[in-house]
């Protein structure tokens, strides 16, 4: 039996809630399969979300693994093409913790790129109507470090495909002036990344690229 992997984030630094969480939850609800889904939402700490992620690809075994979060100031959804060995918090995490200049996993890759279709993802999550273009950083923070995690994990396993979906605030819930997007394009968003992650082998041969 096929088997993914999709995580979110709970709310961070006193927000009351998280979107990349809540759509987890809501593309559970509404799974129907065949393959079998798998969700948690994970703490926003560099230690905490690294080591639950780790236990939950050694548990299941999962042939795909997404993992959402937050980007508050992204009007797009914009799955992440590169993860950086690199924990550089401008602010502290849920546990006061504030790594500096610090690698994500000491000896490992100064990079990887995601082994999700991320063209591929982008074009469809689009052509579903809901803004999404490719994003080449995930920047330093725990997404980045979550995203690096999930590809380290991996790494030996070449069946196994995995990366980073951003998300914008939900417009429900969004801060005054942030971009976003409504809850049900996001929870589509996160359905249309795992079911295009699981039927599409290889990338898009379009463009994806970025000039800044």
């Amino acid at each position: 039996m096929t088997t993914v992997l999709l995580t979110g984030f709970e709310p961070f630094a006193g927000d009351a809630t998280n979107p990349s969480g809540d759509a987890v939850r809501a593309v559970a609800e509404r799974w129907t399969g065949p393959e079998t889904l798998v969700t948690e939402v994970l703490p926003v700490t560099f230690a905490g979300a690294a080591a639950r992620l780790r236990v939950l690809i050694d548990e299941h075994s999962p042939d795909v693994v997404i993992a959402a979060g937050l980007a508050g100031n992204r009007a797009q959804v914009t799955p992440e093409r590169v993860a950086i060995n690199l924990a550089d918090a401008r602010i502290p995490d849920n546990a006061g913790e504030q790594p500096l200049d610090a690698p994500s996993v000491p000896g490992s890759p100064a990079a990887y790129f995601a082994t999700l279709p991320v063209k591929a993802i982008a074009a469809a999550i689009a052509g579903a109507g809901i803004p999404a273009s490719v994003s080449h950083s995930a920047g330093t923070f725990v997404c980045n470090h979550v995203m690096f995690t999930a590809l380290d994990a991996v790494a030996a396993q070449q069946d196994v495909r995995a990366g980073f979906v951003h998300v914008p605030w939900a417009a429900e819930t969004a801060p005054a002036g942030a971009p976003a997007l409504p809850l049900a394009d996001i929870v589509r968003s996160l359905e249309v990344a795992v079911r295009t992650s699981l039927d599409t082998r290889g990338d898009a041969r379009i463009t994806g690229g970025a000039l800044d």
